[in-house]
C-alpha cells in the first residue's frame, strides 16, 4: 500500500494521457492517491496507468472528449461510481484548435473551439465535481494555466481562454471556501511535452528546431525549457494537506517566464 502526501485521496486528471497531465497523474499515484485519468485516446491513458503501476483498485481510464458538455463530466461521474467520490480535480486538458484565430477577420470556429477546450471544459468538469466536494466539506481544484494566462504571445483564443481560467478559478475559490474547497491555477511556461513541437514551429517560421528551442528558452530567467515532471511538486502541494492555506492563487512553475 502506497503512503504519501495524497494517501487515500481520489484524484481526477483530465488530459492525463500525455505531457503535464500524465506527469501529475504519475506523481499523484506515487503519493498514494487513487487516480482517474481522461483523454480522447485510450492507449495513452492505459500507458499512464501502467507506468503508475495502478490496477483497477486505484486507477481508472476514462475516454472522453473535453469539448463535449456531457463527455467533459464523464471522468467525474466515473470516479464517483467506481471510488465513491472525487477529492482532487486537475483540469489539465488544453491546447489550440483549428489553427490561428486571427482577430482581424480570422477563424471564428478556431476561437470558439479553443475557448471551449481550455476554459469551458474546465467549467463543465468542475461543475460535476463541486456538489460532492461541498457535501463532504473538502475539495481541491487545480486548473492548469499557461504563460498565456498572464502574458500575450499565443493565439487570441488561447490567451483569452487561459486569462479567463484565472477569473473562473478565483470565483470557484470564493464560492468554495466556506465548504473546505480550494481552487488555484498552476501555470507552466515552455515545457517539454508533445504539444510543444519545435520542428513544426521551425517549419512555419523558416528556422530550425534548435533555433526555436533557444528562442523559447530565452523567454525565461533560467534560459531553459522545463520538463513536465517539474510541475508535479506544486501540483501535490496544492492537492495535499500542506496546501490547505493556498486558494485563489495563480502560481507559476516556469523557470521565470517573461518576468
Amino acid at each position: 500500500m502506497a503512503h504519501g502526501a495524497l494517501d487515500g485521496l481520489v484524484a481526477v486528471v483530465t488530459g492525463g494521457g500525455r505531457g503535464i497531465g500524465a506527469a501529475i497523474a504519475l506523481r499523484y499515484a506515487a503519493e498514494g492517491a487513487t487516480v482517474v485519468v481522461s483523454s480522447r485516446t485510450a492507449a495513452d491513458l492505459e500507458a499512464t496507468l501502467t507506468a503508475a503501476g495502478l490496477g483497477a483498485d486505484r486507477g481508472l481510464a476514462v475516454v472522453a472528449d473535453a469539448t463535449d458538455r456531457l463527455d467533459a463530466k464523464r471522468p467525474v461521474h466515473a470516479a464517483v461510481e467506481r471510488f465513491g467520490r472525487v477529492d482532487v480535480l486537475v483540469n489539465n486538458v488544453g491546447g489550440s484548435v483549428g489553427g490561428d484565430p486571427d482577430p482581424f477577420g480570422g477563424n471564428d470556429d478556431a476561437f470558439e473551439q479553443t475557448l471551449a477546450l481550455n476554459l469551458t471544459s474546465a467549467y463543465w468538469t468542475t461543475s460535476a465535481a463541486l456538489p460532492g466536494m461541498r457535501e463532504r466539506g473538502f475539495g481541491r481544484i487545480v486548473n492548469i494555466g499557461s504563460g498565456a494566462s498572464r502574458h500575450t504571445g499565443s493565439t487570441a483564443g488561447y490567451t483569452a481562454a487561459k486569462h479567463g481560467l484565472i477569473g473562473f478559478t478565483k470565483e470557484i475559490a470564493k464560492a468554495g471556501a466556506p465548504h473546505g474547497i480550494n481552487a488555484n491555477v498552476l501555470c507552466p511556461g515552455w515545457t517539454r511535452t508533445s504539444l510543444v513541437d519545435f520542428e513544426r514551429i521551425a517549419a512555419r517560421r523558416g528556422t530550425t528546431a534548435a533555433d526555436e528551442e533557444a528562442r523559447a528558452a530565452a523567454e525565461s530567467l533560467q534560459n531553459r525549457v522545463l520538463d513536465a515532471e517539474e510541475l508535479t511538486g506544486m501540483a501535490v502541494l496544492l492537492a495535499g494537506p500542506d496546501g490547505r492555506g493556498i486558494t485563489g492563487q495563480v502560481i507559476a512553475v516556469d523557470g521565470g517566464y517573461k518576468v
